[in-house]
């Protein structure tokens, strides 16, 4: 008879528990990369963060004859709910060693614990939603992820379908050499230079003496150039705030771009230097000295994320998108980036696919969202 039990987070003890079991579960795995610990506790709400202005979450541990096997955490994110009409909470988080009674309970607390507060559907893996870390990796497991892109072991999938959920988005990583930027189909090249002209687009990089007001600007049209976009919810105020005092230190203002119509911003793009194998060396912990291994000499850095390339709404579909990807281009070769990941990319953006294809750019990683039916 198994021993098997699930019980809510409700100590500092516990949630020692719940963030340390990841370090033993992926112990002496070459392609796992600790989280930042600092960020990792507000995102679980441990520490206070602004996503919980307008949500509410519930980790969970399960245990084993005293020992952690497995962990979850049940979201409720009432911006998702109230922009889109539906009553569907999230899982996240969750880790769980390669056993299907672990992951089946963890499902089924987490379901009963969403049901409890209305929620007639379930949808994840979100860390804690589509604007952090998310997708389950299915497909791309020879090498680790870039940085703020998730990782797992290869059963993962299994125990989540078995239990349930079926697939609702395939989000794809797309990799590619420097040398490929330069050979994208030249009927791209053409789209991208007819629509800088007819709108007289200005390409500049981002202004380094005005840094906060810049970060907050980049995330504003992020937050316009994705209404519409398949799972998106709008960062609140205060989580741009916050978001943008993250991003301070990690974000290079040579790898960032803006387009701008008659001095107004309608586009941007950003990379982030690939900081992973930093943060593994460090082991996630920035204090005391973490903080300076991570940033210290960042032009040793050549490989990189393009994150984000968005455009505003009225000024979408008319090759803009490919108009910042080709300014990128200079100042990616002048830092001597060897290496871009373009991620993540839903499967239904069409347009991002297509233009990546076309341009030479390989499918590196696969990432899945999966979706469930609450009965009843």
């Amino acid at each position: 008879m198994s021993n098997l039990v699930v019980k809510p987070v409700t100590s500092r003890g516990e949630q020692k528990q719940f963030i340390q079991f990841a370090w033993k579960l992926y112990e002496g795995d070459p392609n796992w990369i600790p989280p930042l610990l600092m960020d990792y506790r507000r995102l679980l709400n441990y520490r206070a963060h602004p996503f919980y202005e307008e949500a509410q979450i519930q980790t969970f541990l399960a245990t084993r004859g005293g020992q952690v096997c497995g962990r979850i955490a049940a979201i409720v994110n009432e911006a998702h709910n109230r922009s889109t009409g539906e009553q569907r909470g999230f899982f996240g988080f969750f880790e769980s060693i390669d056993d299907q009674e672990v992951a089946s309970a963890l499902f089924d607390t987490a379901r009963q614990w969403l049901a409890q507060r209305g929620m007639r559907a379930i949808r994840g893996p979100a860390n804690p939603s589509l604007n952090y870390e998310c997708g389950l990796l299915v497909d791309g497991f020879s090498s680790p992820p870039t940085f703020m892109m998730t990782y797992n072991k290869p059963y993962y999938g299994k125990l989540v379908e078995t239990w349930g959920f079926k697939k609702t988005q395939d989000l794809y990583a797309f990799w590619g050499h420097i040398d490929m930027l330069s050979k994208l189909d030249r009927k791209l090249w053409f789209i991208g230079n007819e629509a800088r002209q007819r709108f007289n687009v200005k390409l500049r990089l981002m202004k380094k003496h005005d840094f906060k007001a810049e970060l907050e600007m980049f995330l504003r049209v992020y937050n316009e150039s994705m209404v519409g976009t398949w799972g998106f919810v709008p960062l609140s105020a205060n989580e741009i705030k916050v978001l943008g005092a993250g991003l301070k230190h990690l974000i290079v203002p040579e790898l960032a771009l803006v387009a701008e119509v008659n001095g107004e911003p309608i586009g941007a793009c950003f990379g982030l230097l690939d900081y992973n194998p930093r943060i593994k060396r460090i082991n996630g912990r920035l204090f005391p000295f973490g903080f300076i291994h991570l940033l210290r000499n960042p032009q040793a850095i050549k490989k990189m994320r393009v994150i984000s390339i968005n455009v505003v709404p009225e000024y979408q579909r008319w090759g803009l998108g490919v108009v910042l990807l080709g300014g990128l281009i200079e100042p990616i070769k002048k830092w001597g980036m060897q290496e871009v990941e373009f991620s993540w990319v839903l499967e239904s953006n069409t347009l991002s696919r297509g233009s990546l294809e076309k341009g030479g750019a390989k499918v590196d990683k696969l990432y899945r969202m999966y979706d469930y039916d609450i009965p009843g």
